[in-house]
């Protein structure tokens, strides 16, 4: 369900990429370090955005250094890290347990409980160190496991568990910051879970897997289908970015909004595009 909030590449200074790219292997580095090798192949474009988010916001010390890894052996590269590095590590950690462990309830994936018995020790230590988010991020994926169990159609409800998940993973300090970064996460979390429904809609429906979009698309041509999932989907990102306007945020702003206004669309716009006739292929009838 990860994997879309990313930035759009060529709207980007160069120097801008650079440094998304030193925050995205500072984030790899780290999941290493805390977590090896297993805990590297979590790593999310996602979770890259919350530690510059919140590296902006909090003016966090980064930490910055030249690194060489298996994906970059030729040359250095450079690698920021800080607290929120850490703390978005270890998150992403926690967030793919449950996923392991929710593979292996619904379908007894081996992947999912090799996964789960591998990083179980990982989770434990997360769990000692923040007892109450970790709580809280299992409530909000059990009662959407409940949802989807149930058929669930409501489309505010189900979406709006996974808000609450990325509102949680946004709150980092529990301070005067938690209300707006609570609310920009709730909305970019419904966002993230709605675009998830639409671009799997047809595998899902072709494989009878649930998806939250069964009841909306029902009453509806393809093409009118089509025209209201896209604008939901602007309703919860305008949502998003007015909450996010709200952060006081100097550091790295044209990067964070290069990716809330452009990069978080690149995969629905691919998704489209794909779907579209393929006009280079028509017979030429003239």
């Amino acid at each position: 369900m990860f994997g879309y909030v990313t930035v759009n590449k060529p709207e980007l200074k160069i120097r801008e990429y650079e440094r998304y790219h030193s925050f995205y292997c500072g984030l790899c580095h780290t999941l290493k370090k805390r977590h090896g090798q297993l805990g590297q192949l979590t790593l999310t474009y996602d979770m890259t955005f919350l530690v510059i988010v919140l590296s902006s916001l909090y003016e966090t010390n980064t930490a910055s250094e030249q690194k060489r890894c298996i994906v970059h052996p030729a040359r250095k590269h450079t690698v920021r890290t800080s607290c929120v590095t850490d703390y978005a590590a270890d998150m992403n950690i926690a967030l793919f347990f449950h996923k392991c462990l929710d593979d292996w309830k619904d379908d007894k994936s081996i992947r999912g409980i090799t996964g789960m018995r591998l990083l179980q020790r990982h989770y434990r230590d997360i769990q000692r160190t923040y007892p109450q988010k970790c709580r809280q991020i299992e409530c909000c994926l059990q009662q959407l496991s409940r949802f989807e169990a149930a058929d669930e159609q409501n489309l505010d409800k189900t979406a709006g568990a996974f808000g609450k998940l990325m509102g949680t993973l946004f709150d980092y300090r529990q301070d005067i910051w938690t209300p707006y970064l609570k609310r920009f996460g709730f909305y970019l979390g419904k966002f993230i879970y709605i675009m998830d429904a639409v671009l799997d809609f047809e595998e899902d429906e072709k494989n009878g897997r649930y998806n939250p979009l069964r009841g909306l698309s029902q009453p509806l041509s393809q093409k009118a289908f089509e025209k209201e999932c896209r604008e939901i989907l602007e309703l919860m990102i305008a949502a998003a970015c007015r909450e996010f306007e709200k952060l006081p945020l100097e550091q790295d702003i044209e990067l964070l909004r290069n990716i809330l206004y452009a990069g978080v669309w690149i995969r629905y716009e691919q998704h489209i595009a794909g779907k579209a006739p393929d006009n280079n292929n028509r017979k030429d009838i003239s």
